[in-house]
């Protein structure tokens, strides 16, 4: 079994650590939230005070961090990885971040001498801690091999993406597409209701029919109707607006740098804007829906 250095521990890393562990891998987690180390802990994974504590000896490296700024820092940083790492050690970057700020995660490794990928997932929460992550891998292909073997206890997909940054890529186009989705099911949603539609109906039928969608299914905005929607919940978070929001700006970010007209992710985008201008930025994304029907002062 491989040696593992995992740094950060959030709501992603922290179930995706606990099936490596399951998988009989020795975990060395890091994180800077006491919290999160304490609950990586309780599911079997080792925690460090450093990231050279993390990375030491180990066969591979996973990031999993907020923002571009943050894995920059923490691969480019004093003590970062690839000050601390060996060279030998396999580097995964499963943050979902810029296009530019992979590119320079890429060269940087390369030229310190070290293999790395990025390899961000699609699934969510509840994909993490069910182990069936899609991968979107984009690298030099011994080394997208190589990642794909340690992967394998988190994910239900693994997909090769070409070369580097097109995991990120892939991950953008796709959590975009996601996001219109779910606008598009909010404002389904609400205008079914108000036609007199039964809101239990009107999803047996769309989830059947052409307005199918992941976000229909799995986070549908209205409460009662599908288990794992944060609607259930007052629109507790499962994937914040402030995420949604930073992850459609990198698609807008990437429509401006290749010239892409991207007006409907733009309308979305401003949604997500309104929820976080009204204080609402760590509330559930699909929390869209109450801009739609007009409740929005209801969680606050």
């Amino acid at each position: 079994m491989a040696v593992i250095g995992w740094i950060g521990l959030g709501n992603m890393g922290g179930p995706m650590t606990a099936n490596l562990v399951k998988a009989g891998h020795e975990v060395r987690g890091f994180d800077l939230n006491p919290a999160a180390l304490d609950a990586a802990a309780a599911a079997g994974v080792k925690p460090v005070a450093s990231i050279g504590e993390a990375v030491e000896g180990a066969d591979v490296v996973f990031t999993m961090l907020p923002k571009g700024e943050h894995a920059q820092a923490v691969y480019l940083g004093e003590g970062g990885v690839l000050a601390s790492a060996q060279t030998s050690t396999l580097l995964v970057d499963s943050s979902t971040i810029d296009i530019e700020s992979a590119r320079k995660l890429h060269e940087a490794a390369a030229g310190a001498g070290f293999r790395f990928v990025d390899a961000p997932v699609s699934g969510g929460i509840s994909g993490a801690a069910a182990g069936t992550l899609t991968f979107m891998i984009g690298g030099e292909a011994g080394a997208v091999a190589d990642a794909s073997r340690y992967i394998e206890p988190m994910a239900g997909n693994i997909i090769p993406t070409g070369a580097a940054t097109t995991g990120q890529a892939a991950k953008i186009c796709n959590n975009m597409m996601l996001f219109i989705n779910l606008a598009a099911t909010a404002e389904g949603a609400v205008l079914a209701e108000r036609l007199g539609l039964d809101k239990k109906v009107f999803w047996d039928i769309a989830s059947v029919s052409s307005g199918d969608s992941w976000a229909l299914r799995t986070w549908y905005p209205v409460a009662g109707i599908v288990p794992t929607a944060a609607a259930n919940n007052n629109f507790a978070p499962t994937f914040t607006a402030e995420l949604a929001n930073k992850d459609i700006n990198l698609a807008m970010s990437a429509g401006r740098e290749t010239d892409t007209p991207l007006e409907i992710a733009s309308h979305v985008q401003q949604l997500f804007q309104r929820l976080i201008d009204d204080g609402l930025g760590a509330k559930d994304c699909s929390a869209i829906v109450k801009l739609v029907d007009g409740t929005v002062d209801e969680l606050r």
